[in-house]
């Protein structure tokens, strides 16, 4: 049986307003033609510090604010889930898919995610990264969240998807209740292995966890497209 093909976009260090608007582009692309195509994953490093809320909100005014005042920037996202961080040291994946061609749902596709995140900490030897139920979605190790998903859907066609902190300066999260969980904390690939993780490091055992996960084959595509 022939495996779906993916295309794979790697980005290395972009400002997140670029992510976006190349997600938007293979966003038309899928919704133009619906069901000829499986999609792209699409992989970077956030260039500046980024702070994100999604449908559910996270982010008064006056906090939008203080956190600009940091200098940080702070977007409005599509996305599901609260507010969280992005910023250099973390690997942001994507996937831009039809799920139709990949036989997936909604919920399978987060499990995916999780599933790919849960992968990649067993390939970097921490057995114990473990996925929870809402409202914990994501990575954990312990009680600390290594890896953050938000999903957006229409029409069977997904956006946005995971970041996960490899060597991210995790007092950006000091600023905010990551992902509205008071009482929880972060943590990163960095802090947990006690050594300087970086995205580059990362990434290939991620598209084998990804392969592996979503059963597809990737084909590497230029950015640009």
């Amino acid at each position: 049986m022939r495996l779906p093909a993916v295309r794979l976009v790697r980005l290395s260090r972009i400002p997140y307003t670029e992510l976006l608007a190349l997600q938007e582009r293979w966003l038309r692309r899928l919704q133009a033609e619906p069901g000829t195509e499986a999609g792209a994953l699409l992989l970077c490093e956030p260039a500046g510090p980024v702070y994100t809320s999604g449908l559910r909100g996270g982010l008064t005014p006056e906090e939008t604010a203080r956190l600009r005042a940091l200098g940080a920037e702070v977007r409005t996202t599509g996305r599901g889930g609260l507010a969280t961080f992005h910023g250099p040291g973390q690997l942001l994946c994507h996937p831009v898919l039809d799920l139709r061609r990949l036989g997936l749902r909604l919920r399978t596709h987060v499990a995916a995610l999780e599933a790919c995140a849960v992968r990649l900490c067993e390939f970097q030897g921490l057995s114990g990264a473990r996925a929870r139920p809402p409202p914990y979605t994501g990575v954990w190790l312990g009680e600390r969240k290594v890896c953050a998903i938000g999903v957006r859907c229409g029409r069977h066609i997904t956006s946005h998807g995971l970041a996960l902190n490899c060597s991210t300066d995790l007092v950006w999260f000091d600023h905010i209740v990551p992902c509205g969980l008071v009482g929880t904390g972060v943590t990163s690939l960095s802090e947990e292995l006690q050594r300087h993780v970086t995205v580059d490091e990362v990434i290939p055992p991620f598209l084998e966890a990804f392969k592996e996960t979503y059963k597809c084959t990737l084909i590497s595509e230029d950015s640009s497209n």
